[in-house]
């Protein structure tokens, strides 16, 4: 039997087998014990060859279904779930997605990432499913949920990993989208500190609600990591709604590595911990074409898009700060967001974009913007 189908059988899922003993009285006992001596077993392995097991199970298998055996080997017991994290990080430069934390790492540097947006007007509700096939029809893997609230003079969105608990006391809570008066300026805000030395934003629309649900070890405030402003349209000038993004974007390992800087620290639940200041990105929109023929304005979106909508947009790089009068590449498309359905919406993103700020920034687009359009 190959690598690949031992992770998939029953037989690897249930390889932690206990005998029943037949004293009643110390079956508790023997069954732990039992279960542990597996589970040595197991853990005990050759850590060179447990090592080569692990990481010729992830090169290989790039995309979902298959980064499920990749999942495989970290359920397997803690040796195996540290040594596949490692592995993992290891590559993280690929932009691959695998688990909930590689959701804020950036994605893929050449081909982006093709993801699905489900909006549920009655819930306003908002679902991110990472595309399996090029197909429009196929659902693909849930990634993330947003939910818009109407707080006082101002609306919420709140992303959670979970898509039927979306609140600020949940642990599946990752951070949220805010919006001023008028829908035109949203700030970003992360659950987790983007960097070691992070302090949570003051304020009270940054504030984490207090709920017993929240675990000790979750911060109890939010960090600011973007923010979208849509720039006014006084004048009612032709064109589609005019955006800029200001981002703290995390370093990918590659350049990283390249530049010769600090490794990155590990929190204790996995988190990437970034010892420096992330790199902050500066994206706009990318300006359309008035197309004479059809008498519109233009964008290409390589098929991706298919009906005509306000919300349709691409971001482009405009300044990188990080080099002093750095120039971004404006061709190179680093987010598309457009519509396909009445309630369907495609997203591609890439480096230095995390799937959780494009997602934030394609959830601003949502709303009227009288002032905008």
């Amino acid at each position: 039997m190959s690598l690949r189908n031992v992770f998939r059988s029953r037989k690897f899922s249930r390889s932690f087998k206990v005998t029943t003993p037949s004293d009643p009285s110390s079956a508790g006992e023997r069954s732990s014990g039992e279960e542990s001596i597996h589970c040595n077993a197991w853990s005990n392995m050759l850590p060179e060859l447990l090592g080569e097991i692990i990481r010729r199970v992830e090169v290989t298998e790039e995309q979902w279904p298959h980064r499920q055996n990749v999942v495989a080997c970290a359920c397997v017991c803690k040796r195996w779930r540290d040594i596949t994290r490692q592995i993992v990080r290891s590559h993280s430069h690929k932009g691959t997605i695998t688990f909930p934390s590689c959701l804020k790492q950036p994605g893929p540097r050449d081909l982006p990432h093709q993801c699905l947006i489900k909006r549920n007007k009655k819930t306003s509700t908002f679902y991110l499913y990472l595309a399996l096939t090029p197909s429009f029809t196929d659902k693909g893997k849930f990634l993330l949920a947003g939910r818009r609230y109407r707080c006082g003079t101002h609306t919420e969105y709140i992303i959670s990993l979970d898509a039927d608990d979306l609140s600020q006391g949940s642990n599946a809570y990752v951070g949220k989208l805010s919006s001023d008066f008028l829908g035109t300026n949203f700030m970003i805000y992360d659950s987790k500190p983007p960097h070691s030395g992070a302090k949570p934003s003051s304020g009270r629309t940054s504030r984490r609600f207090t709920s017993k649900q929240i675990s000790p070890e979750v911060p109890a405030g939010n960090f600011e990591v973007g923010q979208v402003f849509y720039k006014f349209n006084l004048l009612k000038s032709r064109g589609p709604r005019r955006m800029v993004c200001s981002l703290k974007c995390p370093i990918s390992s590659s350049s990283s590595s390249s530049s010769g800087e600090s490794s990155d620290s590990i929190s204790p639940d996995g988190h990437k911990m970034y010892n420096r200041e992330h790199h902050y990105s500066i994206l706009k929109n990318k300006a359309p074409r008035w197309h004479e023929n059809l008498q519109c304005w233009c964008l290409n979106f390589h098929g991706r898009v298919t009906i005509a909508s306000v919300k349709n947009f691409q971001l482009v790089a405009t300044v990188d700060q990080s080099q002093p009068g750095g120039k971004g590449d404006e061709e190179m498309v680093l987010l598309q967001f457009g519509k396909i359905g009445d309630d369907t919406f495609t997203m591609d993103y890439r480096q230095p974009l995390s799937a959780f700020q494009a997602f934030a920034i394609c959830l601003s687009s949502f709303g009227t913007k009288l002032a905008c359009e």
